[in-house]
């Protein structure tokens, strides 16, 4: 007989693509943490100028491939792997990584601006907050167990709420911090309705409402819960009716300002 500490690996788990699927997405989520820390690092001095898109960028760009190969591997796994709902199944577990993927595509679009035209700065700073925030909302999804999904391998509630107050404070601290100094880091650039950055603004505007969908979608069952108001479950007609929603005028928009 085996010892309880020694089974091995569940077997579904038992998959080539998984030895890289979980590194990748960490890579991905402590990426996003340099952008954060030079939006904090801005926010505390006062100046962001083109330099600040200059090195905060390659480092969004690797964390956003990293999260992308992460993804694009589970959603093969999940393809073949019975009983996974496909290629994408809109998980509380997947859609904890595809929010900071959106806020990230988001980012790298505010950070081209604010390299290359000096515009979007307080854009740029309230993204690198959000994707570094959705990070840490994503490890909470998926380590405390209060969702619950087929991904769930491994909860630890204690561990959770430890994730929970780190992420409060983390998040609360740095809204507060761009709330009280972000008016200094504006961009002082006017665009007209028609420029290519108002329609950057615009498929951004679009992404960080998709981001918010799936995250109204993601928690709206627990807080329904917890509000006493018994269980519901929000699952794919929801999500794939307000994606084509908000997916055409994205789409529109991508052939003018990409």
């Amino acid at each position: 007989a085996f010892p309880v500490e020694g089974r091995d690996l569940n077997p579904l788990l038992q998959d080539p693509g998984l030895i890289f699927h979980p590194p990748l997405l960490y890579m991905g989520y402590v990426g996003f943490s340099v952008a954060f820390a030079f939006a904090i690092a801005a926010l505390l001095s006062g100046r962001l100028d083109s330099a600040f898109a200059r090195f905060a960028r390659p480092w969004t760009l690797a964390a956003w491939v990293f999260l992308t190969l992460g993804i694009v591997l589970g959603s093969a796994w999940a393809y073949y792997e019975l009983g996974w709902g496909g290629w994408w199944f809109w998980d509380p577990v997947e859609n904890a990584s595809f929010m900071p993927w959106l806020a990230g595509t988001a980012l790298l679009h505010s950070l081209a601006v604010t390299e290359q035209r000096a515009g979007f700065k307080a854009w740029t700073l309230l993204l690198s907050i959000c994707a570094f925030s959705l990070c840490l909302l994503g490890t909470f999804l998926v380590r405390s167990g209060v969702l619950v999904s087929v991904h769930a391998f491994a909860s630890d509630p204690a561990r959770g709420m430890f994730i929970l107050a780190f992420m409060v404070l983390v998040t609360g601290g740095s809204l507060l911090l761009f709330a009280v100094r972000g008016h200094r880091v504006r961009s002082r650039v006017n665009n007209t309705l028609w420029s290519r950055e108002s329609l950057l603004l615009g498929n951004n505007v679009l992404l960080m409402a998709a981001m918010l969908v799936v995250l109204l979608g993601t928690l709206l069952p627990l807080v329904h819960k917890q509000l006493g108001l018994g269980s519901i479950s929000v699952g794919e007609p929801f999500f794939n009716t307000m994606f084509t929603w908000l997916m055409v005028p994205f789409a529109l928009l991508l052939g003018v300002g990409p």
